[in-house]
């Protein structure tokens, strides 16, 4: 099994003075005790009081919470873990709930739009399109040996937000943020990456802040080109890396994702990631509803990626329940841009083809045009038990969309899985409102409690991080090489199992989100087992799985230092 080194009982450095307290991932700040002050000639360049953990956490607390903006917590947040990374962390392992939503979404939205306003420190790597051929020169920098993790992104869909070009660097910075807050791995084994190939928003060309390239992006073979040379670069650096891809356009996301898979570890969180946490809110709410997978009549608004990777993995949940192919497709209604996925239709992508329903499926439909079936038909026809966005536009769940499901259906199933919060499809409030308060409702991003009829209902965050940081986690404790379609399959159905309602059907679909790191071991474990089960990790019992997936556990507390 992998051997982990991450885990240590004393740090031993030959760091002292400026040079100690200036590394993030070394500086205790006032914690360093009086011995180590000594040792490591720190008098002077910190108060006399010598403070724990706690302390310090206090401190920021009472500062972040003092700020009127949740961008100001952010730029505050970051700043904090390029200061101190294990206080950082320390902060959002024991404020989950509080600060997930500061860290990642929605607010690292705003984060990469002033991404170039708030830059301050290196963090990551920067790799644009003129450094081509130093990239891996770059990659070789000895401080990144211990490497085991990447999340890279080329800005180009960033959330609901689109083109953010460098800025796009916050969300590698926040997905493996949570990949150690909510899974354990130490923040040594992770490296956030941007691949800058240029940007299209004249906005951020024009400001002349902006730190990225100052280009359109590259299209084509040349930017094929720069992709390969940066995938070949990492699996000679690397061999046994996982590579997660992030808010790739739609374009390139799905064959990036088919075109790598097999040449190294991977997955893309857009497609994958959404897909299981759908599933598992979905397995959840059947706890509920009481409609078998089997009989589920599933809309997806947002045919691009992350619907058709959604589609894919509940197809394959409902084939598994015992339902041919051809029969489970049917029970698929995907609308995009253009309306209902329908045979026959110009420019369907290979992801989208699965989907579409034969002209004599809706040959019966009264629509108020032939050639666009909207939404609103297909809550008509179709009679849909659940619906999902993942469209980008904020609304495009319509009053007369819901009320038309809400009136076919006993309990409506409703995820907005839009990102950041602006984008959502609807909102908690108005999907209460438009059924009656019988909406089973999962949302991308957080939402404050809603009231309905004098009682306090919570909103579940149906957010991919109930899953990446545990697939991550998984796949690192038994070494996978591949990550698998089935193994996100068993990082649903884990998210599922631990669903409040399986005990109580009026509790809350999902986990609170301050157990995302007994979430995240979960889902590792059931990822782990999968992987040996595929082929792709070598086989060890349950109990061995359970020992490797602890040891990759970090707690963000002080260790003491000798001078080495």
């Amino acid at each position: 099994m992998p051997n982990q080194d991450a885990i240590q009982a004393v740090i031993k450095t030959s760091l002292t003075g400026y040079d100690l307290i200036n590394k993030p991932m070394l500086n205790k700040g006032m914690a360093f005790t009086a011995s180590e002050r000594d040792t490591f000639r720190l008098h002077g360049l910190l108060p006399p009081h010598v403070g724990t953990i706690d302390e310090q956490a206090e401190r920021r607390l009472k500062i972040l919470r003092a700020f009127s903006t949740d961008f100001e917590r952010y730029a505050f947040l970051r700043d904090l873990q390029d200061t101190n990374e294990t206080l950082f962390y320390h902060v959002l392992v024991h404020h989950l709930e509080e600060l997930l939503p500061l860290v990642y979404t929605p607010t690292v939205g705003e984060g990469c739009q002033h991404f170039s306003e708030i830059w301050r420190k290196p963090r990551g790597l920067f790799l644009s399109y003129p450094n081509k051929q130093r990239i891996r020169e770059i990659l070789a920098d000895p401080r990144f040996d211990r490497v085991r993790v990447i999340v890279v992104s080329d800005g180009e869909r960033i959330l609901g937000l689109g083109d953010q070009g460098a800025g796009g660097m916050g969300i590698p910075i926040g997905k493996l943020s949570l990949y150690t807050g909510c899974a354990g791995i130490h923040p040594e084994l992770t490296l956030p990456i941007l691949l800058d190939v240029g940007t299209n928003n004249r906005e951020r060309l024009t400001n002349p802040l902006y730190i990225g390239w100052r280009h359109e992006r590259i299209v084509g073979a040349e930017y094929d080109g720069f992709v390969e040379e940066f995938v070949s670069a990492v699996i000679e650096r690397w061999p046994d890396v996982l590579l997660q891809w992030e808010d790739f356009a739609g374009a390139n996301a799905g064959r990036l994702l088919q075109k790598y898979r097999d040449r190294l570890c991977t997955f893309n969180d857009d497609i994958q990631g959404t897909a299981a946490i759908a599933a598992g809110t979905l397995l959840a709410a059947i706890n509920v509803t009481g409609i078998p997978l089997q009989e589920q009549r599933i809309a997806v608004l947002g045919a691009g990626s992350a619907g058709c990777g959604i589609s894919s993995l509940l197809l394959r949940a409902v084939v598994d329940a015992g339902v041919s192919e051809a029969q489970a497709r049917k029970a698929f209604f995907l609308v995009d841009r253009n309306g209902l996925l329908v045979e026959g239709m110009e420019g369907l992508t290979a992801a989208q083809a699965p989907f579409v329903q034969s002209r004599e499926a809706i040959k019966g439909w009264n629509t108020d045009a032939s050639s666009h079936i909207g939404l609103l038909d297909v809550m008509r026809h179709a009679k849909p038990t659940v619906l999902i966005g993942v469209s980008g536009q904020a609304g495009a769940f319509a009053e007369d969309v819901v009320r038309t499901m809400a009136q076919n259906v006993a309990r409506p199933v409703i995820f907005p899985l839009s990102n950041p919060t602006s984008r959502s499809e609807a909102t908690p409030q108005q999907l209460l409102e438009w059924t009656d308060g019988r909406a089973l409702i999962g949302t991308g991003s957080p939402f404050a409690p809603v009231l309905w009829q004098g009682k306090s209902v919570h909103i579940d965050q149906t957010n991919n991080s109930y899953v990446f940081p545990g697939v991550g986690l998984g796949v690192l404790a038994v070494g996978a090489k591949r990550v698998t379609d089935a193994m996100f399959m068993a990082a649903a159905k884990a998210v599922a199992a631990m669903s409040p309602t399986v005990k109580d059907k009026t509790a809350s679909l999902l986990p609170p989100v301050d157990q995302l790191r007994e979430v995240s071991i979960a889902v590792a474990k059931a990822v782990a087992l999968q992987a040996q089960v595929d082929g792709v990790a070598a086989a060890c019992d349950e109990a061995e799985v359970e020992r490797c997936i602890e040891a990759f556990v970090w707690e963000p507390t002080y260790l003491p230092y000798e001078l080495a």
